[in-house]
């Protein structure tokens, strides 16, 4: 008896197949892309938010972030070092004046920095503002008053020693330089005490060798550093310490 044979259908190949897999690459690539977009955007503000919805769902709340306490905590507005060289060119042309030397500008790896000489705001060895400082000072802050960036004052003098009741030795005095300039700012201008902070360094941080009178006035000095961006948002705030306070006193 004679076996039937069945024919063999030819395979249909689909040529279209690949498409699938071109599809998923590129939705990967955008996946990618959209993540490292996300990662260059941090900013300490919308960290403590996001680290704070976090924290709410795990201990069972509902965790929920607003789209419009997200976009008002964003870091927005925070110059870059390109925004700090115009905000250099506005602070050279307010102080641009033949035969004085009070203030100068340069811009570092660390910001904008606003050099004013001892002689524009103290006297020789006292923390204590001549009468012309607040001059200097208002047009100082009528340029960088409205800059989101965190503000360092720093105080410098030269290497000269120092040794009485009030300042035993240049450490103090220069901390309390800089001290003055951010009390200033802030008793005056409102200005938020936890985006400006006040270092001192005595000696250590000459723009000069001391090695000449011209040179050791050019040291003594205190320093207002408009901090870029990215050293902006690494400085601590209030709201991120309040928000790590109240994670410390929920019991777990």
């Amino acid at each position: 008896m004679r076996r039937s044979r069945r024919k063999k259908l030819p395979e249909i190949s689909n040529n279209e197949r690949w498409l699938l897999t071109y599809a998923d690459l590129i939705t990967l690539l955008l996946a990618f892309f959209v993540v490292m977009y996300s990662m260059s955007q941090v900013d300490a503000k919308r960290f403590g938010q996001v680290s704070k919805a976090l924290h709410g769902i795990l201990k069972g709340g509902n965790g929920v972030l607003r789209y419009e306490e997200f976009q008002s905590e964003k870091g927005h507005g925070v110059l870059k070092v390109g925004d700090l060289k115009m905000l250099q060119s506005l602070v050279e042309k307010e102080f641009k004046s033949p035969g004085k030397e009070e203030v100068q500008t340069e811009i570092t790896e660390r910001g904008l920095v606003i050099h004013i000489v001892e002689s524009a705001l103290f006297r020789e060895g006292s923390s204590d503002m001549l009468p012309n400082a607040i001059n200097v000072l208002e047009r100082v802050y009528d340029q960088i008053g409205h800059i989101p960036n965190h503000i360092r004052v720093e105080g410098h003098t030269d290497d000269r020693k120092i040794h009485t009741a009030r300042y035993p030795s240049n450490w103090e005095l220069s901390s309390a330089r800089a001290t003055e300039v951010v009390r200033y700012f802030i008793d005056n201008y409102n200005f938020p005490p936890d985006r400006i902070s006040a270092l001192g360094y005595g000696k250590y941080r000459p723009v000069r060798p001391n090695t000449s009178i011209e040179n050791r006035a050019r040291n003594r000095r205190v320093d207002i550093v408009i901090l870029t961006m990215e050293m902006s948002l690494k400085e601590p705030s209030s709201q991120m310490y309040n928000i790590q306070n109240r994670a410390q006193d929920i019991p777990g």
